[in-house]
């Protein structure tokens, strides 16, 4: 998180004495006694803010102003002057300082001041980089959204089987966008420019099946929910990929296939031959990181379907919505947010209404899932990345129901 201050002013005791309040608040200042200290540290891709005097030899803090505006203009710049009247304010936020106290400051104005700006910032860069990610990335790093470990995991798995064209199941729990990891598998596949056809397995009969290899040609056939299929045509994909035939098949299921198979419902070969190439999409439960970044996106995409301009999302309403478990998963969220753009923000203020033991309870077992998650549900490594005694851990898990297997990869 962003929490880096520059702090520029050419009296040492009061820049000293600026750091340390700004220490003991958990900010990370860095200082400097001029202009010309200051200028190199000033980029766009600076990740913090910059607290100024305007009185200083030399260059003042007016034109440190214009040279930040110069090089970044959304990074926010908040000046202090121990002269100050009204002219100066004026001329300090027409030219685009961010805020201007009067010194001494009280250290609460101070504080709430650069919180605001920081907030600001962070805002700022993770839209850079976001958009960036977008331009100049892959399929993977354009489609498939988060920051997490784990989202860094399904990136890179992704990434690892396209290439291959051997055939691929993805798994994944309900809504948690199978089909569209399926597309960006084809999408980074040799076969990206020939058709990419999907179709839902239930129903589905052998002549079907033809007919939908036919229309993918030499690109990528995606059937979704492959439980569903039938016997015969069980037999029928195992023949086409034992064939080497096209097109290219890629596979979802939301159901556990393992245990199906070992109930006799669904066929052992067909099973391993698209076991080999899985890749398993997380639950928002087990990375509750990623939430307030599919969030923002959700809700920015919402107001522009909706024609209107994007709400302000408060920490306290990202909170909420880390501390559930979501079990719809990016579907559930994707309606939250729009919920959220039309005023009806049911799920970000339902957790804020509980109780702090109701909402200790939900983070913990978010806590929870997320360790068991990164640890591909080994119980042990997950107590020890936690620092929970086994038992302890084992307590916590039977308490909320919450079985280590479900998050094996």
């Amino acid at each position: 998180m962003t929490r880096k201050v520059l702090v520029v002013d050419d009296d040492a005791a009061l820049r000293e004495a600026l750091a340390q309040t700004l220490e003991l608040k958990d900010l990370d200042p860095v200082t400097a006694g001029s202009f010309v200290a200051a200028k190199d540290l000033i980029t766009t891709g600076f990740d913090g803010v910059i607290l100024s005097d305007i009185r200083m030899p030399g260059r003042d803090g007016f034109h440190l102003l214009d040279y930040v505006r110069s090089v970044d203009e959304d990074l926010p710049v908040i000046l202090l002057t121990g002269e100050g009247d009204i002219p100066m304010a004026v001329k300090a936020m027409s030219g685009g300082a961010f805020g201007f106290l009067e010194k001494p400051c009280v250290t609460a104005d101070l504080l709430a001041v650069l919180e605001r700006a920081l907030k600001t910032r962070r805002l700022v860069l993770e839209n850079r980089d976001f958009k960036q990610r977008l331009e100049d990335g892959d399929p993977a790093a354009r489609m498939l959204f988060g920051t997490s470990p784990l989202s860094e995991e399904l990136r890179a798995r992704v990434r690892a089987v396209a290439p291959t064209m051997a055939e691929v199941l993805v798994a994944g729990p309900a809504g948690s966008g199978i089909s569209k990891v399926a597309e960006v598998i084809h999408l980074m596949s040799p076969r990206a420019q020939a058709p990419f056809v999907k179709s839902p397995s239930a129903g589905l009969t052998t002549v079907d099946f033809a007919d939908l290899c036919l229309q993918a040609g030499d690109g990528s056939l995606f059937l979704d929910e492959i439980s569903a299929l039938s016997e015969a045509l069980q037999y029928a994909v195992l023949e086409h990929i034992e064939q080497g035939g096209e097109p290219r098949l890629i596979t979802g299921s939301t159901a556990d296939l393992a245990e199906l198979v070992a109930q006799g419902s669904f066929g052992a070969d067909l099973y391993y031959r698209l076991e080999g190439m899985r890749v398993r999409i997380p639950a928002l439960a087990e990375r509750p990181g990623d939430i307030p970044v599919l969030f923002r996106l959700y809700v920015a995409q919402a107001a522009e379907q909706a024609g209107i301009e994007a709400p302000e999302i408060s920490q306290e309403q990202l909170a909420a919505l880390m501390a559930q478990d979501w079990p719809g998963n990016a579907r559930s969220l994707m309606s939250a947010a729009m919920r959220f753009v039309l005023g009806m923000p049911d799920e970000v203020n339902a957790t804020a209404e509980l109780g702090l033991a109701e909402q200790l309870a939900q983070v913990e077992r978010s806590l929870l899932i997320a360790a068991l998650g990164r640890q591909n549900g080994r119980a042990a490594a997950a107590a020890e990345a936690l620092k929970l005694p086994r038992k302890t851990f084992y307590d916590k898990l039977a308490r909320y129901g919450i079985r280590p297997e479900s998050y094996r990869r």
